[in-house]
């Protein structure tokens, strides 16, 4: 939020430079992130000063120049050629001299001495719109004939320079979104600080209403989504420009003046953080504003011209016949206040924040009004500042306030009681605060103590204190004020003793599994959450209803939450491949979300839906390229199951106790599930199928593994890395050529090999694998190595032919091998 140095000082008198104000509000929780000069006239008019013509003279090689010499006060006149068709002799005229920048917009150019077709010219003389005055470009400006020559032309036209704070607010200080509530704390600061701060609001006293006929009336129907609504009809404004000081406070903070009675508006949200709203009350039917909803899927058109389908939980501010603003975010379209309004109906309400954001939310607007109504406001002030606002808009625009002020305020808003020790105050902020320090900073946030004791105080927090509920919070706000640096460390270290929970091991596993893929050539990438629903529309696996919608996507690209991470990771591929990058290799861990419809239960907001941590492996392109030793060669997806099982040995899965299921869906081609042998499902990998790589423009086969994370740390929870000495004795190896049906796997072979022989095979491998006509139909051939090895000696050969037989039988037996 942006905050004028000059406006401040308005509230608040004080002698801090720009950048010290700015140390101050960081200091006290206002965080400031830079200050910059302004102007009310960009470049503040430098270099531009009142002249008057000596001479004007037609020039000899044009016949609309003119040549002049004008006085500007330093001495000798100054040639200037000028092409303006209502320059004369005797004119006062504004000059900008040579080396003066002047600015069209965002551009910038410098007068510079030069020469017009022959003739010198030293400067310009300047019309209005050319250095910021005005629009006209018709002629130069003339000024009255009392200017005086030489006179810097900023002084002349009252040029104003300011500082701009830009100030962020956390989302808990809605107070302090505008100058007065800004203004509020930096004073509670001072007068810490032993610095006088003798903080104002401007007075309202001067308030009356001019004629007591009757006008506008207001009826609020929901008083729980508005809990106070004012009001009041002024009649007979002039709408118009506003007045230069206006323009310039809010031109300053980055507004553009729109009319004088809009800009009122604009002014006192910013002045006091209360927003308001100004209706042309001749459009208002039946004299009568009444605060109610609208039935679900009417229409109404915004101010932006956009027509917007309500819902029964958006307020709308309406007449007798129809509506005219949906209330506390956006005005309608019709009601506005324009150039021929003569009468005004002023709004100060005040808006429950949960309406409002949900609305806004809705229809995807986030106004300053809305900004600060789903935040909190005080229901409290809601009619000073309509006087406020009403005396202003008199000001600048005349008019009289007809009728009475209408006030709609069921249930006054009481201070928030909170009770606090001193006790509690010192060991959270873990320095001993004297109590009348505490008493005085509470003083100066205008927290009213009610009562006090030796152990502690009894408190009265203001209202528009929204975020001051608890003790807490008011300890947060004495250590603010307090201040942060104060609160030194002592040179006694206590720690208590920690313990590492599952997030904990997930953690420092997720970080080992990073380094290993990156060192195995895979980069991490990082998608996001949000995905486009079209993606599952035609799965069958993966079905669009079980996608956790959001209720105001930000557009139809994001309007989901995703159920798997491919297809974020082929979005990186595509781009990567339409980038000419060949070996693509990335990981990514990631949430994933789903809804089952059929666990929903009622009222209960977050049943139904699911959130599970995964780790995603994509592969495609080559796994060689360009290389004097090796043709190129593509990757595989027996690549990406060695990198899979690489992590779960890492991980500390028992590898012999794994099962390995084939399947195909509509995500992948081939692909195989690892289960655990308690059952669970550990991930699945394979190739994707070409249809969804047709979607995302995907020429390359891409080779996808996904990892249940979260599941993979339950399973390995109670893992251990057991260290054992090196065998002093050899390894055996036999070999087998099995010729076996075309369904039979290796990893049934595999199975029933360690089921064989549990206590000296060591590993089985798959070194070749035959399939062609020379077999019979139906029949592929095996070739597969059996590694045997004893710890505590050597392997004679009647056992080693012992156990092969033994093998050898089983494999007959139960998968019908044969050796060739």
């Amino acid at each position: 939020m942006n905050i004028s140095y000059n406006w401040l000082k308005k509230y608040l008198p004080f002698d801090l430079t720009p950048d010290e104000v700015a140390e101050a509000l960081t200091s006290i929780g206002l965080e400031t992130g830079s200050v910059e000069e302004v102007q009310s006239i960009k470049g503040g008019l430098a270099g531009l000063v009142i002249g008057e013509v000596l001479t004007c003279t037609e020039h000899p090689n044009s016949d609309h120049l003119h040549l002049t010499t004008v006085d500007v006060g330093s001495g000798e006149p100054l040639p200037i050629v000028c092409g303006a068709p209502n320059v004369a002799a005797g004119q006062k005229v504004v000059v900008a001299t040579v080396g003066t920048k002047l600015y069209h917009g965002d551009e910038e150019f410098v007068i510079k001495k030069s020469k017009i077709r022959g003739e010198v010219s030293l400067g310009m003389i300047c019309a209005a719109d050319e250095i910021g005055v005005g629009d006209d470009h018709a002629g130069i400006i003339v000024l009255p004939a009392d200017a005086r020559v030489g006179m810097p032309a900023a002084e002349y036209f009252h040029v104003e320079s300011d500082y701009v704070l830009e100030v962020d607010i956390t989302p808990n200080r809605v107070d302090a979104t505008s100058h007065y509530g800004v203004a509020r704390d930096l004073a509670a600061y001072l007068k810490q600080q032993g610095q006088p701060a003798e903080l104002s609001l401007p007075s309202v006293e001067a308030f009356q209403v001019d004629d007591p006929s009757p006008s506008i009336t207001v009826e609020v129907a929901n008083t729980e989504a508005c809990p106070r609504y004012s009001g009041l009809t002024i009649r007979g404004v002039t709408v118009g420009e506003s007045p230069d000081w206006l323009k310039n406070r809010l031109s300053a903070i980055g507004l553009r003046p729109i009319n004088n009675v809009v800009d009122v508006t604009n002014f006192v949200l910013h002045e006091t953080g209360q927003p308001l709203h100004a209706f042309d009350a001749s459009k208002i039917k039946g004299n009568k504003v009444v605060v109610r909803t609208e039935p679900e899927g009417a229409k109404f058109v915004t101010l932006d011209g956009v027509e917007r389908t309500l819902t029964a939980n958006d307020l709308m501010i309406c007449d007798t016949e129809k509506a005219m603003c949906i209330g506390g975010v956006f005005g309608g379209l019709d009601s506005g206040v324009a150039e021929q309004t003569t009468d005004v109906f002023l709004e100060s309400a005040c808006f429950h924040p949960t309406w409002i954001r949900k609305t806004a939310r809705r229809f995807g607007l986030n106004t300053d009004a809305s900004f600060r109504f789903e935040r909190g406001l005080d229901p409290n002030r809601t009619l000073y500042v309509l006087k406020r606002a009403a005396l202003l808009i008199q000001e600048v625009a005349g008019g009289k306030i007809v009728g009475e002020v209408q006030d709609v305020y069921p249930t006054k808003a009481e201070p928030y009681p909170v009770e606090i020790t001193y006790r509690k105050i010192n060991t959270v902020i873990g320095k001993e605060i004297p109590a009348e320090t505490v008493k005085s900073i509470l003083s100066s946030l205008e927290m009213e103590i009610v009562s006090e004791t030796a152990e502690g105080l009894s408190l009265r927090v203001p209202v528009y204190r929204i975020d001051v509920r608890r003790d807490v919070d008011v300890i947060e706000d004495i250590l603010r004020i307090y201040g942060y640096n104060h609160v030194g460390f002592s040179e006694h270290l206590q720690s208590t003793l920690s313990y590492q929970a599952p997030a904990d091991r997930s953690y420092r596993m997720e970080t080992l599994i990073s380094e290993q893929l990156c060192g195995a050539g895979f980069h991490e990438i990082m998608n996001n959450s949000l995905t486009r629903r079209g993606y599952y529309e035609e799965l069958t696996s993966l079905p669009a209803d079980g996608c956790v919608a959001l209720m105001n996507p930000l557009s139809a690209d994001l309007n989901v939450m995703r159920r798997t991470l491919l297809f974020g990771g082929l979005q990186s591929i595509a781009y990567n491949l339409n980038h000419k990058q060949k070996q693509i290799r990335f990981f990514e861990f990631g949430n994933c979300y789903a809804y089952q419809p059929a666990e929903k239960k009622e009222g209960e907001a977050l049943s139904g839906l699911s959130e599970e941590y995964r780790l995603g492996l994509w592969m495609s392109g080559y796994r060689l390229e360009n290389s004097w030793m090796h043709a190129d060669e593509k990757t595989s997806v027996y690549e990406l199951k060695a990198h899979v099982e690489n992590i779960l040995r890492r991980l500390g899965v028992n590898m012999k106790k794994l099962t390995w299921s084939t399947f195909s869906n509509d995500i992948y081609t081939s692909g195989m599930t690892i289960g655990s042998a308690s059952g669970r499902t550990l991930g699945t990998f394979g190739v994707i199928s070409r249809k969804i790589l047709k979607k995302m423009d995907i020429d390359d086969e891409v080779y996808f593994a996904e990892l249940l994370w979260s599941t993979l740390m339950k399973e390995t929870r109670k893992a251990e890395t057991v260290f054992v000495e090196i065998p002093k004795f050899p390894e055996v190896k036999r070999d087998l050529a099995l010729l076996v049906d075309q369904s039979v796997t290796f990893e049934e072979i595999e199975r029933i090999a360690f089921e064989t022989e549990r206590k000296l095979l060591k590993k089985v491998t798959l070194f070749d694998v035959y399939e062609g006509s020379k077999l019979l139909p139906g029949k592929k051939s095996y070739a597969v190595s059996f590694y045997l090895q004893d710890a505590e000696k050597t392997l004679n050969d009647k056992q080693i032919d012992g156990i092969m037989a033994r093998l050898q039988k089983n494999l007959e037996e139960k998968l019908g091998a044969q050796l060739r």
